[in-house]
């Protein structure tokens, strides 16, 4: 038996069946492919973003290179499993390696959603603003290409193995991750500046009603961050996790309005703090153990209090904050609030570590 496959019990009256295993560098270049969607994404992004007047067609080098960028990627995925055919004959359903079947079905959708989005184009024409988040095909899209591109994170939770499968794990978890977030961009704190207006104590005024929405933004990003870190977070402390995520989706609205100062200098901060929040859980865990009291609220507690006070300074450094300390302060409280909240739910059950804990003696 080779290292790439792992048997499983299946029912009780059938035989056992077969899991198969990427190699590492298999997920390597999944990942890699990823990354040239991610390309293609952060084109058109900057396309619809800067030169939307004159967009009139859905054949464009962005849409090119995003769609080039997904057929490269699902011709490898689905190559992992149709090489296998002459040993699993049915490989179509039993021979994808562990955490690439979801992969596959997202390129499916996503192929469909290509279709529906050139379909949507041609009858309604190319969205602008606002509605390029809520076009139908574009979420489907989107959900699509989150099954796919994390394909590579899957498969490291599989092994709980290390080095260059944890890399293209935490390279994938952060494309997913952008991708889950790109149509939610005019809502990504990542993307406003609203602490740096001034702000009026006139319930209902404009500047009231723009900082209610700007907390929100922090609360939506808070989400968006936490939730991937703690699902990789509660297999295994891998340094890079929290500063790949938020360097993906931090520097995404950076590009696509082209580096303005006052976005970059918060995104910084925040990649600065993420860094932080990396080196703080490694060394938690390793000073605490894997199995340590309230270990994922308090990963989630320090990625919100470190991202958002960096995120925060840069912002202050690049343009001054004018909201009162009490928003400040406040905004950083109740992101470390959600994320707490996040991270017990995702902690596991005391008799799940126990048992853990049994198992690993």
């Amino acid at each position: 038996m080779t290292t790439s496959e792992l048997p499983i019990a299946g029912p009780r009256e059938a035989a056992p069946v077969t899991r198969y295993l990427c190699t590492p560098r298999e997920d390597l270049i999944t990942a890699l492919l990823g990354c040239t969607m991610m390309i293609g994404l952060q084109t058109d992004a900057w396309a619809h973003a800067n030169i939307i007047d004159t967009i009139e067609s859905f054949f464009t080098p962005w849409h090119a290179m995003l769609y080039g960028g997904f057929t490269a990627l699902a011709a490898w995925t689905f190559w992992l499993a149709l090489r296998r055919r002459s040993s699993t004959p049915r490989w179509w359903r039993d021979g994808w390696p562990a955490g690439y079947a979801l992969g596959a079905l997202g390129a499916v959708g996503f192929m469909a959603g290509g279709l529906a989005d050139l379909a949507w184009h041609t009858i309604f024409g190319i969205e602008a603003s606002l509605e390029i988040a809520f076009s139908p095909s574009h979420l489907l899209l989107a959900f699509s290409a989150i099954l796919l591109l994390s394909s590579p994170a899957r498969s490291w939770w599989a092994t709980g193995q290390g080095g260059v499968r944890a890399a293209a794990g935490v390279v994938s978890l952060a494309l997913a991750t952008v991708f889950a977030t790109a149509i939610l961009t005019p809502l990504s704190a990542f993307a406003s500046t609203v602490p740096t207006r001034a702000y009026e104590e006139v319930t209902g005024s404009p500047t009231y009603t723009a900082a209610a929405l700007g907390i929100g933004a922090y609360l939506l990003s808070t989400v968006v961050l936490a939730v991937p870190l703690l699902l990789a977070h509660r297999r295994r402390a891998t340094p890079g996790t929290a500063t790949g995520i938020v360097a993906a989706v931090g520097l995404f609205p950076c590009l696509m309005y082209e580096l303005p100062a006052d976005l970059t200098a918060a995104a910084a901060g925040a990649l600065a703090g993420a860094a932080l929040a990396d080196l703080a859980m490694f060394r938690l865990d390793a000073v605490r153990g894997r199995h340590a009291l309230l270990r994922l609220p308090i990963a989630g507690a320090l990625l919100a209090a470190l991202v958002w006070s960096g995120h925060l300074l840069g912002l202050h450094l690049a343009a001054g904050l004018r909201w009162p300390a009490e928003l400040i302060t406040g905004t950083v409280v109740i992101t470390m609030v959600v994320a707490v909240t996040l991270g017990c739910l995702a902690q596991a059950p005391e008799s799940e570590n126990r048992a853990e804990r049994f198992t690993a003696n």
